[in-house]
């Protein structure tokens, strides 16, 4: 049997699993493939794929030609970028694994910090030997905006709470009643954009998600709040979002996820100086690789039993 495992940027899979006990044939992409001829061509032979969250794209046309793939496994217990029906008329498994949120709620918090306090600016000032360059904007008594109330939003509003923010939120399906158990008052969308001096994404991308934060939305923020993003980049319409950092229009992004991944190199985000980059860190921890990798050997020898595994549903 081979296997392969894909987008393994810091090359660690092999150290967060017993592999060999599968006794197979291990193939590990460090880098990204983005060509499809490329990636079919690379994993020719392949009975197992492993893919990393959604690194990469698996669309019907790709699965079809993907003709040695029987199991795919997905770390994370949901993958968008899987065309889950088309791999179950192909004939191909598709299975996830654990996760754990709270890593996540950690990053979102470490954005906000690097930008509210311009880290940016004051880590490498301090190594060229220059000495307070900028001027902090505080949490205390500020506002603190989610978009989205579920595990990692209502994460995010607690450690907002302890820093003495007041937490608002919205989502489709948020009730008063389930906001109030967070200690969150929930409010209509648009009090959300206009209210908030830290405005954080939690939703799922989703057909009514993609573009959710655009040019409307955001120009209902204050020209000195913040917005977060740790939860996928399409949910912001991110040409938006460039035009009003531009013009100043909101005072700053702070953001682990975008439209394309890895960020090209030439992408105008990265020259922005209102804009904190993190590339997509959020779930990026010892104890995420743990269980991401540890379940997907799992998988794969459970499959190979004939006995259950966790296979990703179609709804």
């Amino acid at each position: 049997m081979k296997i392969a495992i894909l987008d393994d940027y810091q090359n660690v899979a092999q150290d967060f699993a017993d592999w060999k006990s599968l006794d197979a044939e291990l193939e590990v992409f460090t880098s990204h493939i983005d060509d499809p001829d490329e990636l079919v061509a690379r994993l020719a032979g392949a009975e197992v794929v492993v893919a990393m969250r959604e690194r990469t794209r698996f669309p019907a046309e790709l699965l079809a030609r993907l003709t040695d793939l029987k199991l795919l496994v997905s770390t994370g217990h949901r993958n968008a970028a899987i065309d889950l029906k088309a791999a179950e008329e192909h004939g191909i498994l598709v299975c996830g694994t654990g996760y754990l949120p709270h890593p996540t709620a950690e990053h979102t918090w470490a954005l906000i910090l690097a930008a509210q306090r311009h880290l940016g600016v004051e880590l490498p000032a301090m190594r060229q030997g220059r000495w307070q360059t900028t001027v902090g904007v505080p949490l205390h008594g500020r506002t603190l905006g989610l978009l989205g109330l579920g595990r990692l939003g209502s994460r995010v509003a607690k450690v907002g709470q302890a820093f003495g923010m007041e937490t608002i939120a919205w989502s489709q399906n948020l009730t008063p009643e389930r906001a109030a158990e967070h200690g969150v008052t929930a409010v209509p969308k648009e009090e959300l954009f206009r209210r908030s001096d830290v405005l954080s994404v939690h939703l799922v991308l989703s057909k009514r998600t993609r573009g959710l934060v655009g040019a409307a939305e955001l120009a209902l923020m204050k020209p000195d709040s913040l917005l977060v993003n740790t939860s996928r980049g399409p949910i912001v319409d991110e040409a938006a979002l460039v035009d009003a950092l531009r013009r100043r229009a909101i005072g700053g992004a702070a953001l682990d996820v975008f439209d394309v991944e890895p960020l090209p190199a030439d992408h105008p985000l990265r020259t922005l100086d209102n804009a904190v980059l993190t590339p997509h860190l959020g779930y990026v921890t010892r104890d995420v690789y743990d269980v991401f990798f540890r379940d997907a050997v799992e998988d794969i020898a459970a499959w190979r039993a004939g006995s259950p595994v966790r296979v990703m549903s179609l709804t």
